[in-house]
This record gives structure tokens, C-alpha cells and sequence, in this order.
């Protein structure tokens, strides 16, 4: 996430070229029911750079002494520094654009940590697990055996799968709820992580930083979305059916999601992916779309 990074300004070009340093760990483990997380780096990288106007070349370094979550991103310190002698202009363009750029792969990569590397490590307490239980006998979850037929006979994984039924209530017309869904730009912004988003029949979808991937298979603009879908760590080429049904109300909309397919083992995590990941950050975009409004 940090070799290859860009940075150029008048004062010329620079590139992050090779991480030379590495120390330190991170972990992470489930308590009732909460992910605690604890991770602490001290990094070392170098970078060169091209001078606009002579043409010249330089070179220097970035430390990081203590990325940790006992401080911001925004905290963590970052020291930028050049070989003797040379010329203070690249420098000057690292300390301050260069700096803004790592702390955004910083956070991308914080990002990744809470996501893509503790899918499926949130367990249920026994409070939680019997809710659960009620909700599933509610909603008319079922585990379906290796034997089904549907989508694992299709793709030929054999393991034990879920359907997930879940429904949400948002504040936006059926038609932006749905645009939400299958414009690039939206789904970037309430995911916060570069997408791929091909709204049409067999376009690819790619979100999370490759975490979620799949492909639109039925649009109803404004009513229905079909979609092929899996997690990068399911097993390969497994993927799970979801149907989201767009229901109009007064003044909001309910989201009516059923996802086929799941395997058995990550039924809890997946939940909480649409609970957390989608749900509740969708809210979060329309309420800033409100707030800019007003």
C-alpha cells in the first residue's frame, strides 16, 4: 500500500520506492462478541525524486516510528528526511503532499485490518446467539445441505449453505436507494474504498478493496437488483445469490435483502457485513446528504 506511491506538485516528482524496514505485529481477537485489536509497526521507507525545473535527482526516507491504535492516523508520526547536501524543494513537497498520502494508505490499510482480515472472527456471545436463533425462525432462515441443488450444484462446491433474510428502512426514495446500489461514484463514497461498478446485465462489481466481488445478473431500475456475490476468503468460485427488493413508502424506503448461498460458517459475519458495511453506512451517506442540503 506504500511502495509506488505518487506524489508530484510544481516543485517536481517524487516516488515511494521500497519499504526498508519492517517491525512489529498485528492481532486481533473476538470477546463477547467485539473484535479487540492491537497492532504496532515501526516502518522505514525510501523514496527518490525528480526536480521539475533542473531535472535533478534526490533521495531520502520516511520513518514511522509507532503506528498503533493508541493514536490516530492523524497523530501518527511521520518523519520525512533527504541525503546531505541536496536540495530542500523535493523534501518539502514529501513532508507535506507525501505525508497526506501515506496517512491515506494508512488508513486504507487500517481499513483492510478491521475488515477483510477478521471476516468471520465475530462469534456470538450466548445472549446474542439465542436472538439470533429467534431471528432466524422469524425470517425463515435455513440452512441448506451440501445436497441442494441451486447454486451449489452450479458452481460444484459442496458445503453447507445459509439464506439470509434481513430488511432495513432508509429515508431516500426507492430510485436514489437504487442508484445507491449502481453508481460507481455512491458506493465509493458510502464503502470509503475505491469500486468497480458495472450496473448492467453480467457488469462486474468490486468493492472493500477486493474483498467483496461479483456481477449484476437483473436490474429493475428503482425495484429490484440481482446480484452474484462472495468474499474473498469463501471458497473459490463460490458465490451466493442476492436479491435486494426496493419497496417504496411514505417518504422512505424498505430494503428488502435475501442472500442464497452463504456458506454455514461465515452466516454471522455476513450479517454483520450488510448490517455494518452497507446499512449502516448508507444511512450515514443520506443523513451527510441531508445535512449538505439543509
Amino acid at each position: 500500500m506504500l511502495v509506488g506511491l505518487v506524489v508530484e506538485g510544481e516543485a517536481g516528482r517524487c516516488e515511494i520506492c521500497e519499504l526498508k524496514q519492517v517491525e512489529g505485529e498485528a492481532s486481533c481477537s473476538s470477546r463477547k462478541g467485539r473484535l479487540i485489536f492491537f497492532y504496532e509497526w515501526n516502518l522505514r521507507l525510501s523514496w527518490r525524486g525528480t526536480v521539475k525545473e533542473s531535472g535533478e535527482k534526490h533521495k531520502g526516507s520516511i520513518e514511522i516510528p509507532n503506528l498503533s491504535e493508541e493514536n490516530e492516523v492523524d497523530d501518527t508520526e511521520i518523519n520525512v528526511s533527504k541525503k546531505k547536501g541536496e536540495s530542500d524543494i523535493l523534501k518539502e513537497l514529501m513532508r507535506t503532499e507525501g505525508t497526506t498520502k501515506v496517512r491515506e494508505a494508512l488508513r486504507n490499510y487500517l481499513k483492510a485490518l478491521k475488515t477483510e482480515f477478521t471476516w468471520g472472527m465475530i462469534l456470538p456471545t450466548k445472549a446474542a446467539g439465542q436472538d439470533l436463533a429467534a431471528e432466524r425462525k422469524m425470517s425463515g432462515s435455513a440452512v441448506q445441505e451440501s445436497a441442494s441443488p441451486h447454486l451449489l450444484d452450479l458452481v460444484g462446491v459442496k458445503i453447507p449453505t445459509v439464506k439470509i433474510l434481513m430488511r432495513e428502512i432508509f429515508k431516500s426514495p426507492a430510485d436514489e436507494l437504487y442508484s445507491i446500489f449502481t453508481t460507481q461514484e455512491l458506493v465509493q463514497k458510502f464503502s470509503k474504498c475505491p469500486a468497480v461498478i458495472e450496473a448492467e446485465k453480467g457488469g462486474k462489481l468490486l468493492m472493500f478493496n477486493g474483498c467483496v466481488s461479483g456481477e449484476y445478473t437483473e436490474l429493475v431500475p428503482g425495484q429490484r437488483l440481482v446480484l452474484k456475490w462472495r468474499c474473498r476468503n469463501w471458497p473459490d468460485e463460490h458465490y451466493a445469490t442476492v436479491a435486494l427488493n426496493f419497496k417504496d413508502m411514505t417518504a422512505a424506503t424498505e430494503l428488502q435483502l435475501e442472500c442464497k448461498g452463504v456458506p454455514a460458517s461465515n452466516e454471522d459475519s455476513t450479517r454483520q457485513w450488510w448490517k455494518k458495511q452497507y446499512f449502516e453506512e448508507i444511512h450515514n451517506l443520506l443523513q451527510q446528504s441531508r445535512d449538505d442540503m439543509d
